[in-house]
């Protein structure tokens, strides 16, 4: 059996100057899986660093000179019969107008319009931890239905931009539309997760309990739509990217009185299972406000949470 070629890749995040467009290039006909979007950049060449190589692919794919840049991210993904390690940055500052030098497809697109392309698996994972805000928030148990819309609103208002619609009991698919509407009033996105999922309802998105990814092989939704799991361990997480989640939250972090009897993986097992996996993770368990900022220095997504956030 032919040994796995490993590549080196490094790429460029390029935005607007209003921040809400991404630039994209489509890959030509005679490349490695043609016609898929793409992020700007290539190859590191024998000899060059990852700036210098970002440089010169940016030079030669736009025609444009990168004054500063910044290392965002790095993840490895698996493709059959090759090894991708790419290196992601953010150019903050170049000089040039962009232009498709090589005649490829160029073009800006807005954030929210990026599910309607056909982008590289290593893409989505960029793009939802760009456009994943820091903030995650979980519905409290309610029986109270009225009273747990009401709860949803002042989230809302008080600028929550992710909600996800938890019970262990099955919700009338009325106020699943109810808390649906409200979410897009205030332009956040609504994540169900509720017993008997059909993935149909009306939402953003669903998530999957830790039981439930025990019990899928394949992505249960389109891909216009986000799918979260709740995992406890790099297995679990492992597994979660093979059935093509879009992120994670990983728990429990630190105790809570929710589950008081839980096994603690604390920070230094969270930052291990981050550092292993290419998926945007979020914290939760005991999390804070004030636990934000550690969060993210382990580089986590954000923290989620019932109360506290």
């Amino acid at each position: 059996m032919p040994a796995v070629k490993t590549i080196k890749v490094v790429v460029g995040i390029l935005f607007s100057k209003n921040n809400t467009q991404i630039l994209i290039t489509k890959r030509r006909k005679n490349q490695f899986m043609p016609d898929y979007w793409e992020l700007p950049g290539g190859k590191i060449e024998k000899g060059e660093d990852e700036e210098d190589a970002l440089a010169r692919e940016l030079q030669e794919e736009l025609g444009i000179d990168t004054l500063r840049i910044n290392l965002k991210h790095v993840m490895t993904h698996h493709y059959k019969n090759k090894t991708v390690n790419l290196s992601i940055y953010g150019v903050e500052n170049y000089k040039g107008n962009v232009t498709g030098k090589e005649g490829q497809d160029v073009r800006w697109c807005n954030l929210q319009n990026l599910s309607n392309y056909k982008l590289l698996p290593t893409m989505r994972i960029i793009i939802n931890r760009i456009c994943l805000p820091e903030y995650y928030w979980i519905t409290p148990d309610e029986n109270d239905l009225e009273l747990l819309l009401r709860i949803c609103q002042n989230h809302l208002k008080a600028g929550i931009k992710i909600l996800q619609l938890r019970s262990k009991k099955i919700i009338e698919s009325s106020y699943i539309e109810k808390i649906y509407r409200l979410c897009q009033s205030y332009d956040s996105q609504f994540i169900l997760n509720v017993p008997n999922k059909t993935f149909m309802e009306p939402c953003d998105g669903w998530h999957l309990t830790s039981d439930e990814l025990l019990t899928i092989e394949d992505r249960p939704c389109s891909q216009n739509k986000l799918l979260g799991a709740s995992v406890h361990n790099i297995e679990e997480a492992k597994l979660a990217e093979t059935i093509l989640t879009d992120y994670l939250t990983l728990a429990p972090i630190e105790k809570t009185p929710s589950h008081p009897n839980a096994i603690i993986l604390g920070w230094e097992m969270a930052e291990h299972i981050i550092d292993k996996s290419n998926l945007p993770i979020y914290l939760l368990g005991g999390m804070t406000k004030d636990s934000l900022y550690k969060a993210l220095n382990i580089k986590a997504q954000g923290i989620a949470g019932i109360s506290q956030i």
